[in-house]
């Protein structure tokens, strides 16, 4: 890294960075700033499988799975270049706590619609809300993780916050599948009802209010230097700089269509009900793999020295993940399947890991707000536009009919999910086509060297 493109304004909080992978939990801030991360993701992991499985009960339809993922894609095309300005010229620390508690309004909001049975389309106007305050909630989030750690640390903090978020994901997942289940057989007499996803929201809303309270105890302030006002000109600087920046534009656009290629999130209902016939609680731990995956790599980054490759290991990371992808499109078997999303996410945290680190260490801080949106408009909307893909893919080359009467009695027959498995191995070998193509444009981000 040249010192032209690092910031120097990074101050070096309490907490010393000698002492092991461990030493940064000494920083007070920090562990506040990491235990809210652990409890709202976890909050919303859980929400988010609730969300899936409900409308997948309720309509059946690998559609309205997509538009699940577009509702929510809607509102970081509208907001991002908004929320990325209020970052940088408004207290994040604010900013986090008043849209974490705008969060746990749509959230409750699901919980009664869902308790009620209310038609779906208010279940697509409470994503869009919630999805709305996210995206300012996520640009001030991660502008504000830089100020609490040295330069020298925060490449290890990166990595804890990867692994943060990928444990919630892990118990969010396992413990939402395992809720509705629980739910389903114990208060409505049925695995099946979709009402069982209304708890779920609930601890999604109660979630959301604790990270409120730990943010809160933050003591470290994000101070505007200069406040600029709301301008074209300044909307655009993050879009700018990110141009500008050969290495972070790469970075980007690699992930990007990675994500919107390769994830088979929003299919992992179909596989699990009319694949390998798992159910709700083989829906939670088949989703759980993937994080499962990325804390074991946690783990390994942080016992090790930094990346001396990052390039060429994020490359091959990738590659891996469409490898991976296109193994779990064509399975059959419930453990494999399991093996391959654990895979998914052990080099996803590789890609994770070195993106975050050289976005937020190559821009100066009054731009990261404006950088960070960008970068999570790129990386957000790919996940909810990638969910979107999957499900219309599904639907067009093989519409789910799910459980169809065939006589007057109780048996069902399942279709086979041909679209789902097209739309997943499809996706795969395209991931795999765009690690190429990055590799070529970009032979930068390939001779790009030690991560620190």
């Amino acid at each position: 890294m040249n010192n032209s493109e690092a910031p120097d304004d990074l101050v070096s909080p309490s907490g010393g960075s000698g002492g092991g992978p461990y030493a940064i939990f000494r920083n007070r801030d920090f562990t506040f700033y990491l235990i809210s991360r652990l409890v709202g993701v976890t909050g919303q992991q859980m929400f988010t499988i609730a969300v899936l499985w409900e409308v997948y009960k309720r309509t059946g339809s690998a559609f309205a799975l997509g538009l699940v993922g577009l509702v929510q894609m809607v509102p970081m095309f509208l907001f991002t270049l908004p929320a990325g300005h209020a970052a940088d010229n408004y207290n994040r620390k604010r900013i986090v706590v008043l849209t974490t508690a705008a969060i746990a309004a749509s959230s409750l909001g699901m919980a009664f619609v869902s308790w009620r049975q209310a038609p779906v389309s208010w279940i697509y106007f409470c994503l869009f809300a919630g999805s709305a305050a996210n995206t300012f909630m996520r640009a001030a989030s991660a502008a504000f993780l830089p100020a609490l750690v040295s330069r020298r640390e925060f490449p290890r903090a990166a990595n804890w916050n990867a692994g943060a978020f990928q444990l919630s994901c892990i118990v969010g997942r396992a413990a939402a599948g395992g809720l509705i289940a629980w739910m389903g057989f114990h208060y409505f007499n049925r695995l099946d009802n979709p009402a069982a996803a209304a708890p779920v929201y609930v601890i999604n809303t109660l979630a959301s209010l604790v990270v409120c309270v730990l943010v809160g105890l933050i003591r470290r302030q994000h101070v505007v230097q200069n406040k600029e006002p709301m301008t074209i000109h300044e909307l655009l600087t993050g879009f700018k700089f990110v141009y500008a920046s050969k290495i972070i534009f790469g970075l980007i656009t690699l992930d990007m269509f990675a994500v919107f290629l390769g994830g088979a999130t929003a299919l992992l209902p179909i596989f699990a009900e009319d694949i390998l016939s798992v159910g709700p609680i083989g829906l939670g731990f088949l989703a759980a793999a993937l994080p499962l995956g990325s804390i074991l790599c946690v783990f390994i980054l942080n016992h090790r020295p930094p990346l001396q490759k990052a390039g060429r290991a994020l490359l091959w990371a990738v590659t891996v993940f469409g490898l991976a992808t296109i193994a779990f499109g064509f399975s059959k078997w419930f453990w494999f399947s399991f093996l391959m999303m654990f895979v998914c996410g052990a080099v996803d945290n590789i890609s994770v890991v070195v993106r975050h680190t050289l976005v937020q260490m190559l821009t100066p801080d009054d731009k990261r707000g404006r950088v960070s949106a960008v970068n999570n408009l790129f990386i957000g909307t790919s996940n909810e536009l990638g969910e979107f893909e999957s499900g219309i893919t599904a639907q067009w080359f093989g519409p789910i009919m799910h459980h169809v009467p065939v006589t007057a009695g109780l048996a069902y027959v399942q279709a086979t999910a041909t679209g789902a498995i097209l739309s997943t191995v499809v996706g795969g070998f395209g991931t795999i086509l765009v690690v190429l193509a990055v590799a070529l444009i970009w032979p930068e981000i390939r001779r790009y060297g030690k991560l620190a």
